[in-house]
């Protein structure tokens, strides 16, 4: 069973910066895709950004230009670096391994943005 960890969430004023990270329990971690959702009170998860095991990259549209995924394969560990935080980035974002054969969640970290 592959354990994945976040860390990194807080809160920040409007304009600030987090950067989490999402440690897996796996050296297997450059098989797999890998996500980020979030997901704020009364709504739907959502996926924000993702890079595959090439590393190509794609990002929801309101965090284009702010958000930035990236991994380190040698680390087993995942980054979502957030820019220019807004109170509508408030959720709690979790980080998402992906194969053709299984998946695994890690447990959540929470970004809290004031206006």
């Amino acid at each position: 069973q592959v354990q994945l960890v976040e860390s990194g969430g807080g809160s920040v004023e409007a304009g600030g910066s987090l950067t989490l990270s999402c440690v897996s329990s796996s050296k297997m971690f450059r098989f797999y895709d890998m996500e980020w959702y979030r997901q704020a009170p009364g709504k739907e998860r959502e996926q924000v950004a993702a890079i595959t095991t090439r590393r190509k990259t794609s990002y929801e549209e309101s965090v284009k230009g702010r958000f930035t995924i990236s991994r380190d394969n040698d680390a087993n560990t995942g980054y979502l670096s957030m820019n220019f935080l807004t109170p509508e980035d408030t959720a709690v974002y979790s980080c998402h391994l992906r194969s053709a054969r299984d998946d695994y969640w890690g447990q959540g970290t929470q970004v809290t943005v004031s206006s």
